[in-house]
């Protein structure tokens, strides 16, 4: 008999034998951990880009935060689903995976299914890791100088990559879980932080400007907001480390509504105190002082723990491919170590990137979190096997098939913006030259 999809998680964690019992680790991540990870990936790059998105949306920007929210931690929970069904359904997957969203691809398309989630993943982590190493790299230049010391931009990607090199040799995300609660707390307070320098600001600017809204502008801020709710690349491999992985859609939820909680109050104070001279980083629009020097050092704790946790999982799938163990060895450090080599070469070749982050977003970010988790759940209910059938609800065939096509329809229209406005950018000359 079919069993209804709404009731697969709490069937299949009471069942011996079933799901709930594949893929246990008995000193893996709980709820809470999970839910920690998942922010420390997502919050951070999301709290200083998100004022300067609304100027493309407006007001309107706000609800569309809120409903990419809902809409992520939907599609989240339908990917451990998915990753549970194919826990139970095959015993290869039933030991730990290292790179498990691929494997979802696998399962449900074959080797062009894992081949597109391969390609997209590695596209969007080690672009966003690229990111928060310039991120970081550049903060603690603006710091030193304020310090009075003046040491070159390029030199300090060099630094930050050095120093960060050892603790990328580390195993999966239960190997570092104190990374992730860094970066949450740093986030959290520099949020609080932020939303006192804005206040102070108010009392001296004058009212601010708000620029129109055209269909270049919202589209491009659409593609930064789906970057800063995009967390599902690492979720798989988060959910594969829990104690119990069919909790993960509980981890999830609670972890987008914490996200939401620190995005929304910067955003919309950031918008409506400073209008179109938000900058894309609200720290460089926000006034000098102790506060913003405050922000800057949390901020920075944060992408440093961040870039550990976003670099993971490609170094992990990069790993199984080439067969290297699992435990610490020689060939994890080389591996990581040239991983890390190739990262500080594109932050050195282009070391301002601009739309960089609407290209992510709009593009591989909106596929992997808006696109391909409906259509891998839908297909994987509609799979017949020796295992029992998974039937996918009406209202779930719906809510699918709505959020694919808006996805779809979205995305391309926020990576032709970005597109369009990184062919009109100037970027920086690498350092190199």
């Amino acid at each position: 008999m079919a069993q209804d999809s709404a009731s697969l998680l709490p069937h299949v964690s009471s069942v011996k034998g079933e799901i709930g019992l594949y893929g246990h680790h008995t000193h893996g991540l709980t709820v809470l951990t999970t839910a920690v990870f998942a922010v420390g990936e997502m919050a951070g790059s999301g709290v200083l880009a998100l004022p300067a998105a609304l100027n493309g949306t407006g007001y309107i920007g706000i609800l569309l935060n809120v409903m990419c929210a809902i809409v992520s931690a939907y599609t989240g929970m339908l990917l451990g689903r998915c990753w549970l069904m194919v826990l139970h359904r095959y015993s290869e997957y039933q030991e730990h995976s290292r790179y498990p969203y691929p494997a979802i691809g696998q399962v449900t398309f074959g080797k062009p299914g894992r081949l597109i989630v391969s390609c997209a993943i590695n596209f969007t982590l080690f672009g966003v890791s690229v990111v928060f190493l310039l991120l970081a790299s550049e903060n603690i230049q603006s710091l030193i100088q304020d310090a009075g010391a003046n040491i070159s931009f390029c030199y300090w990607l060099l630094i930050v990559a050095g120093c960060l090199l050892p603790i990328t040799w580390l195993g999966t995300p239960k190997d570092f879980w104190p990374i992730a609660v860094g970066a949450v707390v740093a986030t959290s307070v520099a949020c609080c932080v932020i939303l006192a320098n804005i206040a102070e600001d108010s009392k001296t600017l004058p009212p601010a400007f708000y620029p129109k809204i055209d269909f270049k502008g919202f589209f491009f801020a659409f593609g930064t907001i789906c970057f800063a709710f995009g967390g599902h690349p690492a979720f798989p491999t988060f959910q594969a480390d829990m104690r119990n992985p069919e909790k993960f859609g509980k981890a999830i939820f609670i972890a987008y509504m914490i996200v939401l909680l620190m995005y929304l109050p910067v955003a919309i104070s950031g918008y409506v105190v400073y209008g179109s001279h938000a900058q894309d980083n609200i720290l460089q629009s926000v006034s000098a002082g102790p506060m913003r020097y405050t922000v800057e050092i949390l901020i920075t704790l944060h992408l440093i723990c961040s870039f550990i946790i976003v670099i993971n999982p490609v170094c992990q799938e990069g790993e199984q491919l080439l067969h290297i163990p699992t435990s610490f060895s020689y060939k994890r450090v080389i591996f990581r170590t040239a991983m890390m080599a190739v990262i500080l070469f594109v932050a050195e070749s282009i070391p301002h990137f601009g739309a960089i982050l609407s290209l992510v977003g709009g593009s591989t970010t909106t596929l992997l979190a808006y696109i391909l988790p409906p259509v891998f759940y839908l297909k994987l209910c509609s799979m017949e096997g020796s295992w029992e059938k998974v039937t996918a609800s009406l209202h779930e065939k719906v809510a699918c098939a709505e959020i694919i096509a808006i996805g779809a329809v979205a995305g391309i229209a926020s990576t032709y913006s970005a597109i369009s406005d990184l062919a009109t950018s100037s970027f920086s000359k690498p350092c190199y030259v």
